[in-house]
């Protein structure tokens, strides 16, 4: 089996893995709308956030090799962008676009991974399109450019909720670029709350990579240390970070370094350092090839995530059963000691005056039956009322959280837990989630080594052009 074939093979099992025993899981509870594999059975994305006036559409289009998206100082597009390869073009055409769609057919066709998205609604989904490119650049990828972050915009004045949308691209892209241009460098609002907020809790760090574009637009190369310096300090104070990632500093020559304001700028400084959109461009074409490590963790995470949430809600279950197996000891300690003081009465107040032992036993069965119907019908409901209002309270109080990784992970399922719970009022099979939990943590435990071994023998199987070599 040569390397196209094995990563194929394992990616089919990993797919079949998810879909077996993580999706219905996934939806029973509320984790996901949508099936789990539904998010990662399409080819590797790439997400591109940035300013508006960052450069994302001139990158696009140096990478592209065509002009596809509108470019310009003021913001020229509002939507978001799938820019995928057409592969009934021939290569011999000129590169541009082949074919367009609107956000209704990229959300309804099951080939993308979009679905999930419905939930933003119609505002988002007529700023939704998909644009068919004949650029072998995206030959086994596909791009999402995005609207530009603005400083001052609100979720009413968008129509939807912009932070949410694109949180939920980046949940599925294996590669996020984030651009920042010379005159805003990270100051820009929607910036701030995407580095600080969003992406942490929808993606990993080592997917996210950090660009300084434009700049050639700096006045001088004292220009661009400041501007530089601006934006480290500010990336660490959004990201809360002291090791500030790599940034790549870039520039396009087609874009030219005229000044509309006709500053005067001494871009001889240019010449001594190295543009690293080449580099920047080959990360990027490497997404196809870190897809397979993100399908890992992403089997490893929800494998995590849904077992800690079936987890949580089996410890209220069984406390639960706890509580009713004590209820139900006192209810019937409380019958039979009331059915005994109630014969008592009786007889000292010859009211019944009962001798025969047989009657008595009889009459105090009777009677014990009565205040246990009693209890079962008024107190026990009551008590288990105020029981799970006590839950509810200290819903933190079900999982151990003992370290940073469980804190991580309940901090994700919290609200799918209180929410089920509330939904339930906690009458729920548990011999069904004991069943289920055992095959999720099966796939966490079990499954995720296993995938992550044949991670490992992948690097020793040689690809076809490595064999040609050798031959």
């Amino acid at each position: 089996m040569n390397r196209e074939e094995y990563i194929s093979s394992l990616r089919t099992d990993m797919l079949a893995m998810v879909e077996e025993y993580l999706s219905p899981v996934a939806l029973r509870y509320g984790y996901s709308d949508t099936p789990l594999e539904a998010n990662i059975k399409w080819r590797p994305l790439v997400l591109v956030l940035g300013n508006y006036s960052s450069g994302k559409s001139t990158l696009i289009n140096d990478f592209l090799g065509a002009n596809i998206q509108a470019t310009g100082q003021a913001p020229t597009d509002d939507s978001f962008t799938v820019i995928t390869y057409d592969d009934t073009e021939s290569e011999n055409n000129s590169i541009g676009v082949t074919e367009e769609r609107d956000g209704q057919f990229l959300l309804n066709d099951l080939e993308y991974p979009f679905e999930s998205l419905k939930k933003h609604g119609q505002r988002f989904v007529s700023h939704f399109r998909l644009k068919k490119v004949n650029s072998p650049f995206l030959k086994n990828l596909a791009i999402i450019d995005t609207p530009g972050m603005l400083d001052s915009i609100t979720e009413r004045d968008r129509g939807y909720n912009y932070q949410e949308v694109i949180g939920d691209l980046a949940q599925i892209a294996d590669l996020v670029l984030i651009l920042f241009d010379p005159h805003k460098a990270g100051t820009v609002r929607e910036a701030h709350t995407s580095l600080r907020d969003t992406l942490p809790n929808r993606t990993f760090e080592d997917r996210i990579l950090f660009v300084l574009n434009r700049i050639d637009e700096c006045t001088s190369l004292m220009d661009l240390l400041q501007v530089y310096g601006t934006l480290c300090w500010n990336l660490s104070q959004m990201t809360g970070r002291k090791d500030i990632p790599t940034i790549h500093l870039v520039y396009s020559p087609q874009a030219g370094s005229a000044s509309a304001s006709g500053v005067k700028r001494d871009t001889n400084f240019l010449y001594y350092l190295k543009n690293q959109r080449e580099e920047l461009k080959q990360a990027i074409s490497q997404a196809p090839r870190f897809r397979l490590d993100h399908l890992a963790s992403f089997v490893e995470t929800h494998g995590e995530r849904l077992s800690h949430l079936l987890e949580g809600l089996i410890s209220y279950r069984t406390q639960l059963r706890r509580f009713r197996m004590k209820s139900g000891f006192i209810g019937f300690l409380v019958s039979i000691t009331g059915s005994a003081a109630t014969i008592l009465a009786l007889r000292a107040m010859d009211i019944l005056p009962l001798t025969d032992p047989q009657v008595v036993l009889g009459a105090g069965g009777i009677l014990a039956l009565i205040f246990f119907v009693i209890w079962t019908a008024a107190l026990k409901r009551f008590s288990e009322s105020r029981f799970h209002r006590q839950q509810m309270k200290d819903i933190d109080k079900l999982t151990p959280l003992e370290n940073q990784t469980r804190l991580d992970s309940w901090k994700t399922i919290r609200e799918l837990v209180n929410n089920y719970l509330k939904k339930t009022l906690g009458r729920f099979p548990l011999r069904e989630i004991r069943k289920e939990y055992s095959e999720v943590q099966r796939v966490f435990d079990k499954g995720a080594k296993e995938i992550r071994e044949a991670l490992a023998d992948l690097s020793n199987i040689k690809d076809d052009e490595s064999e040609e070599q050798d031959e």
